[in-house]
């Protein structure tokens, strides 16, 4: 009974940890960009590094296990993890906060695209629907965006792009390398911050207002390092929670945290929300919620076929 009682207050410890991280790192990144226009780029250096130094002192602590692997076989993956966290912060940078959440939605339409047309997997008719909810959710809520930019729109496209490839790839790389998701990040955070140190100097400025070493007040450089603690924090209580519950869990707690989010950025950033908008939020929201309501009936589908089998 004890046991069961500690290990459910672990549970919810986690759970809490993950839902104030995830939530944190859009507010904080986002007051970092309005508040003291930090550069993007090497902001993202700065959670990379953060990142590996705090996996570092997890395998000292003996929280997982580092295994050996060969660098050139996650090059492309170290890439697109650079280009999937540079994107989406630029997204962030340039869009409303509701219009950057809802974006990331996209992500699972396009991640269906890439494995249909690539990977030959197949989906049912029912997942195939609920992507039409999601996809026009987005887009009634940017079309009705007062504050919609062009350039946040490439910015967030090109996001939802590379995001869904590092999803499909980091799949096909756990499975491939047999590792899992600490192992692989123990060695991609380092290879991506070494691709960001050679590309940074080419698109940030390095000393004056607004470039790397330039005349950042205590608060901003603080505000930055704090941002970098709470991304570790998002990795690692993703990795706990999947670890100590299941992918369903994080899944459905991971729409709380949607909503949160919206909602955060209206009340903190005053982002301006018209009815259509609104609407296209309930949408979106609607097509996320059943396209997670057939996914877990069909695993319990493919569980229960398994069993009967002799």
């Amino acid at each position: 009974m004890a046991a069961s009682f500690l290990a459910n207050r672990r549970i919810v410890a986690g759970l809490l940890v993950n839902l104030f991280s995830s939530i944190c790192i859009v507010f904080i990144n986002k007051w970092i960009y309005v508040h003291y226009g930090f550069p993007n780029m090497t902001l993202t250096l700065v959670h990379f590094v953060v990142t590996w130094l705090g996996l570092y002192c997890c395998q000292k602590m003996d929280v997982f296990a580092p295994k050996s692997l060969p660098i050139r076989r996650i090059v492309w993956l170290a890439l697109s993890f650079c280009g999937f966290v540079a994107f989406t912060n630029l997204s962030l940078q340039n869009n409303s906060i509701g219009t950057y959440q809802l974006a990331k939605a996209m992500t699972t339409p396009v991640i269906i695209l890439i494995q249909t047309t690539y990977y030959k997997k197949t989906f049912s008719t029912k997942i195939k629907l609920t992507l039409v909810p999601i996809t026009l959710g987005v887009i009634l809520n940017s079309y009705y965006d007062v504050r919609f930019n062009l350039l946040g729109i490439v910015f967030a496209s090109l996001g939802v792009l590379v995001t869904s490839l590092y999803q499909v790839w980091v799949g096909a790389k756990q499975h491939e390398l047999q590792v899992n998701s600490m192992q692989l990040l123990y060695y991609q955070a380092p290879l991506s911050s070494a691709f960001l140190l050679c590309i940074v100097p080419l698109f940030e400025p390095l000393t004056g207002p607004g470039g790397i070493f330039g005349p950042w007040s205590l608060p901003a450089l603080m505000t930055v390092l704090f941002s970098g603690v709470v991304a570790f924090l998002v990795n690692l209580s993703i990795y706990w929670i999947i670890g100590n519950t299941s992918p369903v869990t994080y899944n459905m707690f991971g729409h709380f945290k949607f909503c949160i989010t919206l909602v955060g950025g209206y009340l903190l950033f005053h982002d301006p929300l018209s009815l259509n908008q609104a609407l296209g939020i309930l949408c979106t929201l609607a097509g996320i919620l059943s396209y997670t309501h057939f996914k877990l009936m069909e695993q319990e589908e493919g569980k229960s076929r398994l069993a009967q089998r002799p």
